[in-house]
């Protein structure tokens, strides 16, 4: 495949562990964003170094946002979905639709939004 593909350029970066369940948490917190420590809790079995490498690159990426507010002490730092990443979840719900359809039983997923990840 080329390179320059947009499937490739694409999957480049979200293919990378921890890229969409980053994104799913994020999605999860709606419009309160998330804190670093907040992810780190509910993403068992990621490392503090995997954490901040994704976060960082899903940033550059222009998925999500770090807004950090200075005013109070200590200092606030929370992220979100962009626009762009709202946008993702729906792919993501269309990927949980095709796994439900034609690799995954999970009967208690497929019956109504899953409780866990809201989808």
């Amino acid at each position: 495949m080329d390179e320059s593909c947009t499937v490739y350029r694409t999957m480049e970066y979200l293919s990378k562990r921890w890229s969409l369940l980053i994104i799913l948490e994020l999605f999860k917190g709606q419009e309160d964003g998330k804190r670093y420590s907040e992810l780190k809790r509910d993403l068992p079995g990621i490392t503090p170094k995997m954490l901040s490498t994704r976060l960082k690159e899903l940033e550059d990426e222009g998925l999500i946002e770090n807004v950090v507010d200075s005013s109070s002490f200590p200092v606030r730092s929370d992220y979100f979905l962009t626009p762009a990443g709202w946008a993702l979840i729906d792919v993501v719900k269309a990927l949980k639709d095709w796994a439900l359809a034609w690799k995954i039983d999970n009967v208690a997923c497929g019956l109504q939004d899953c409780a866990d990840c809201h989808l």
